[in-house]
């Protein structure tokens, strides 16, 4: 590669980035500004940057490298997070929030509950699950992006890890959400662009798209030779039902991420940087185009890594094996291997802007948790809250990094550590928030008890199966080992492959419906303020 090309491109990107976040913090006067925006953003920035948040390395790397795996059964995924992740969390979810949120005067996920049901306890074990939970979301965010730095330039990831995480912090501490929006908004531009490119020169490569997608058909027997007992019929065509590739398919991937991303604290609180339901409908279209170029690409992609792979001299194999075994560097390689160099330098700034452009959110909502939720408002903390929110973010970014090192050495080298993260945290919002975010938004007679009651059974049974039961979690964590002496209580079952969110989120529906049958209803003046101007 041309170092001196690569380096001018990543100066340029910076600068960029640096001025941008400059831009934010000059913008920053007030805790409202730090928080939300000044809930005056314009709906071009709030859908870029929703969508930029939204798409990270997770989506382009682990679930690019899942895809080369699973096939393009991911598409449908593509399909839940445009029609569950735009359409539904904009027009129905969104719309409510900004307004609600505006009577509340809220100005995070955990104060938008903790307000609504009147629950400083709700707020403070909310801000809690985003503090301990997000992380490790954050970490394999971390991960993709110090993995490809690692490979395309033949340096130690370590290295590479820390030289990443050290530039999102400085932009993400300085400048509060303004300047990670305006942030997000560029490097989507970056990334939708960066994306668009890909698949061209995949297509071409491979000799056109009627031609790659039939080759990719035709190597079926290879995938169920390899695969089949797991259930793999092939990279164009669905797993068997009720195999185990079915259920990881289906019920981490699809369902995990796509009905998850409802309850994404660092995606909700965008809603509340918007002046008006008017600029959430305009914001519908950008989004919806940005997120099916941005994970049909990178799942189409994926799955034709296989082509490619097979086809190379060097290779002769699929994509799985020509990356030994390891599902996260299957992109990292192919974009290696099979682009040309220009390009490469290109998908880096791209791959940095998916990365840059999640976790400077990640980082700004775990740190609000810390200075907003808990400290400021759980334990009626006094002065600075931007100062502590600020030594939350950091505190968080040194969590973060130390896990995104720890992972590789604690998992074993084939797991999809990456797509896996991402599922687990996904689930773990859904679980935890969904039931009564919903509740929130549309019922008035919803209790406290009831938010309270299905808060924690959502949360305590996704803990219970992710330590417990499902058994890519449970066996390298190895408490269930310690205390029961087995890697899974459901061992020799098909349930050690169902995702938590297949059994949590029932459950938390169901305690929250329950519970609300015995909770005192919240008085009425309150509730008329919570649903002031919503019809």
């Amino acid at each position: 590669m041309d170092v001196l090309f690569l380096t001018s491109v990543i100066i340029i990107y910076l600068f960029v980035i640096g001025f941008l976040a400059y831009f934010g913090y000059k913008g920053t006067k007030t805790a409202s500004d730090y928080l939300v925006a000044g809930r005056g953003i314009n709906p071009y920035v709030m859908a870029l940057s929703y969508g930029a948040t939204f798409i990270s390395t997770s989506a382009i790397v682990g679930f690019g490298g899942a895809a080369a795996v699973f096939g393009m059964g991911l598409l449908w995924l593509t399909f839940l997070n445009i029609f569950v992740g735009i359409l539904i969390a904009f027009t129905v979810f969104g719309k409510r929030t900004r307004r609600m949120g505006l009577n509340l005067n809220a100005h995070t996920f955990p104060e938008f509950l903790g307000e609504r049901y009147r629950s400083r306890f709700l707020q403070g074990a909310s801000g809690f699950v985003i503090f301990i939970g997000m992380p490790l979301y954050a970490s394999v965010v971390l991960m993709g992006g110090a993995k490809f730095i690692a490979e395309v330039l033949n340096i130690d990831y370590n290295t590479a890890l820390f030289f990443f995480t050290s530039i999102i912090a400085i932009y993400v501490i300085m400048g509060g959400l303004k300047g990670v929006m305006y942030t997000d908004a560029f490097q989507g531009s970056v990334m939708f662009i960066g994306m668009l490119i890909l698949l061209i020169i995949t297509y071409t490569k491979l000799g056109g798209f009627i031609t790659a997608h039939k080759e990719l058909t035709n190597m079926a027997p290879i995938a169920i030779k390899i695969f089949g007992a797991k259930g793999h019929t092939g990279w164009t065509s669905f797993p068997v039902f009720g195999s185990q590739f079915w259920y990881i398919l289906v019920t981490t991937i699809i369902l995990g991420v796509g009905i998850g991303v409802l309850a994404q604290p660092q995606l909700v609180v965008r809603f509340m940087t918007i002046k008006s339901n008017r600029e959430l409908n305009r914001a519908v279209l950008v989004g919806g185009i940005f997120i099916i170029v941005m994970t049909g690409v990178a799942f189409i992609v994926g799955s034709l890594s296989n082509v490619y792979f097979y086809h190379h001299p060097a290779f002769k194999t699929i994509s799985i094996i020509a990356a030994h075994k390891r599902v996260d560097n299957i992109i990292p390689l192919y974009i290696k291997t099979a682009m040309p160099q220009w390009f490469t330098a290109i998908f880096m700034v791209t791959l940095l802007s998916a990365a840059m452009s999640t976790l400077s959110s990640q980082f700004h909502a775990m740190g609000t948790s810390i200075g907003r939720d808990i400290y400021e408002k759980s334990f009626h903390g006094k002065g600075k809250p931007i100062f502590i929110t600020q030594v939350g973010i950091l505190v968080t970014i040194l969590i973060s990094l130390f896990m995104a090192w720890g992972l590789p050495l604690f998992f074993e080298g084939g797991t999809a550590i990456i797509a896996r993260g991402t599922a687990i945290f996904f689930g773990l919002c859904a679980a935890s928030f969904l039931p009564i975010y919903f509740g929130a938004l549309f019922s008035r007679k919803i209790t406290r008890l009831s938010a309270i009651t299905g808060f924690v059974a959502g949360f305590v049974t996704s803990f219970i199966w992710i330590f417990f039961v499902h058994l890519k979690e449970s066996q390298p964590l190895l408490l269930c080992k310690a205390l029961f002496g087995v890697n899974s209580l459901a061992q020799g079952t098909i349930w050690t492959v169902v995702d938590p969110i297949v059994v949590a989120l029932p459950v938390s529906i169901a305690a929250t419906l329950v519970a609300n049958l015995f909770g005192r209803p919240l008085p009425q003046d309150h509730v008329e303020k919570c649903f002031k101007g919503i019809s």
